[in-house]
């Protein structure tokens, strides 16, 4: 797995959060598991960020309430 990719799993990581957000983050944190483990190259790289970014999102529209 290259470097890149290693780097940007990390960020994926639910188990420091409250249950309710992770229930958020873990559909996020499987899907890009399962790319990295699929592809491979830039494109992925890039498909993990936007993929990041997007459970970011979640998460904050969860914070954020109803």
């Amino acid at each position: 797995m290259h470097p890149s990719t290693v780097a940007i799993l990390q960020y994926f990581a639910y188990d420091h959060l409250p249950a309710y957000l992770q229930g958020v983050s873990r559909p996020f944190a499987e899907l890009a598991a399962d790319m990295a483990d699929r592809l491979d190259g830039p494109e992925l790289t890039v498909c993990l960020r936007k993929l990041l970014e997007a459970k970011d999102c979640a998460v904050r529209a969860a914070l954020a309430g109803p």
